[in-house]
């Protein structure tokens, strides 16, 4: 750490402005190379020092930057007295380098990008730490984590917390969370509105927002044995659809997007991608088009600024009762493009093909593994009486479906496989006649028109040797395709 820091502590910690264990945790988060400003403007965004002791905060900066250039205080104050350490890198490194760097969940990440030091918590300790000094370790290890290139971070009563990073679970600790350590990690970042929301639903979603770059997308609940949160890693920039894996059908996606009316779905298994590739087609829209966008979230995880488009983006509970009422007043809100964050009942999907079919360009998401079930799941929620109608709206409005799942790859990290559907005249018939065990054999002759087979598409990750052949059987169907991996 710089001169000037190091007195800034030394004088802040003789003030009482902050604790030992707040210092340590903001220089867990911003490394050994952060400077001055950083650090102490680090110290007001999580809250150490409040409005009332900015002033002070000013007076011992300025003091420290004058001490600073004589030389470092005598004792190293982030050392003195302390014996627990919130998070500690590899030995190679300064015991407290935590290196920044623009954070993506494993989903998002180039997986040859290299990541930083796994991230440490002194969980055996919590009982010492204050609900402030809690509250600042939590952000560190939360920064820690994306950092460390993780998609995932659990903290749930009965278990030991854990990580999930390329796939594969990592646990930080050997320590098992009691019920009271779970309930005060999980509620150390709340609000005390939020806090009686969460006690009193025993469930609650909510966008974490520890700065312009640090976003998280934030699940708490109760089981058997207490509370328990989840904690996904939202990136810091949106990448583009290149870059996550579609560099081979760019064409066919950005044609997808360039009708202004019907309806694109994009579809997968839970952590398949869904979220960012929406988020990406979102700016890609924004960027290269001048509409008004309206996107309705649960929660919002990607925030969009404005570019070519104006964006209006509402989040399910603080800006609407639910995706159905938003999309009813969507309608009278002039979009040009609506994106929803996930069809998952009968009343949103009717409203989505509604508003398809009425010259709006309709983006949505469900949890299918491909083309033909996402059908079946999009038409079976309507009861048998209006089948006959629906189809005929759907086959009339449907664009496009990607449905994708993220592949174990070779070199560690993860891959994308695709399934695309392009509507044409044949997949319209099909949908119409509620025929869609066709739809895998009009897929496969419509290669021209950008369609293409998920067997296929991971035949050729194999051939290419990017995924191993295990991977490969786990996820072909095709027994052709099957008898030629080896």
């Amino acid at each position: 750490m710089t001169n000037d820091i190091l007195w800034l502590v030394r004088l802040g910690l003789d003030q009482r402005l902050f604790t030992r264990t707040q210092v340590v945790a903001v220089r867990a988060a911003l490394g050994d190379n952060a400077d001055l400003g950083s650090f102490a403007q680090q110290l007001v965004d999580d809250g150490i020092v409040g409005d009332a002791d900015l002033a002070t905060l000013e007076k011992l900066a300025g003091l420290a930057m004058s001490k600073g250039q004589k030389g470092p205080p005598a004792l190293d104050p982030f050392d003195e007295g302390e014996t627990a350490v919130p998070f500690a890198p590899p030995a190679s490194t300064s015991p407290f380098a935590t290196p920044h760097s623009d954070h993506a969940s494993s989903k998002d990440q180039d997986p040859k990008a290299s990541a930083g030091p796994a991230p440490k918590f002194p969980f055996d300790q919590l009982g010492a730490m204050d609900d402030p000094a809690l509250a600042a370790a939590l952000r560190g290890l939360l920064k820690a984590t994306a950092n460390h290139g993780a998609s995932d971070l659990h903290l749930s009563t009965g278990a030991r917390p854990f990580i999930r990073r390329n796939r594969a679970l990592t646990f930080l600790s050997e320590h098992t969370l009691t019920p009271e350590d779970a309930l005060r990690l999980n509620t150390a970042l709340l609000s005390a509105g939020q806090r009686k929301i969460f006690l009193d639903r025993k469930d609650y979603d909510y966008a974490l927002a520890l700065g312009v770059a640090d976003r998280y997308r934030v699940n708490l609940m109760f089981h058997k044995n207490g509370a328990a949160g989840a904690y996904r890693m939202v990136p810091e920039k949106v990448r583009s659809m290149t870059d996550l894996g579609f560099a081979l059908h760019l064409a066919t996606i950005e044609k997808l997007l360039s009708y202004h009316n019907g309806l694109i779905l994009i579809t997968g298994p839970v952590g398949s991608g869904k979220t960012t590739t929406l988020a990406s087609m979102v700016d890609y829209l924004n960027a290269n088009r001048t509409d008004h966008i309206i996107t309705v979230e649960d929660p919002i995880e990607v925030v969009q600024p404005a570019k070519g488009c104006n964006v209006t983006q509402r989040e399910v509970g603080p800006h609407t009762k639910s995706f159905a009422t938003a999309l009813k007043g969507a309608l009278r809100e002039d979009p040009d493009i609506i994106v929803i964050g996930e069809l998952r009942d009968l009343e949103t999907i009717e409203m989505a093909i509604s508003a398809s079919e009425t010259g709006h360009l309709v983006i949505g998401t469900m949890h299918t593994s491909d083309a033909a079930t996402t059908l079946n799941r999009l038409l079976d929620v309507f009861p048998p009486a209006q089948q006959t109608q629906i189809r005929a709206s759907v086959a009339e409005s449907l664009r496009g479906v990607v449905c994708q799942r993220l592949l174990p790859a070779r070199d560690g990290g993860l891959t994308l496989a695709c399934e695309i559907l392009v509507s044409n005249t044949a997949i319209q018939n099909l949908i119409k006649e509620g025929k869609s065990s066709g739809l895998r054999n009009t897929m496969e002759t419509g290669v021209k028109e950008g369609m293409c087979l998920m067997d296929n598409v991971v035949f050729a990750l194999w051939a290419d040797k990017r995924i191993s052949a295990e991977t490969a059987l786990a996820n072909i169907t095709n027994r052709v395709l099957r008898a030629k991996i080896t």
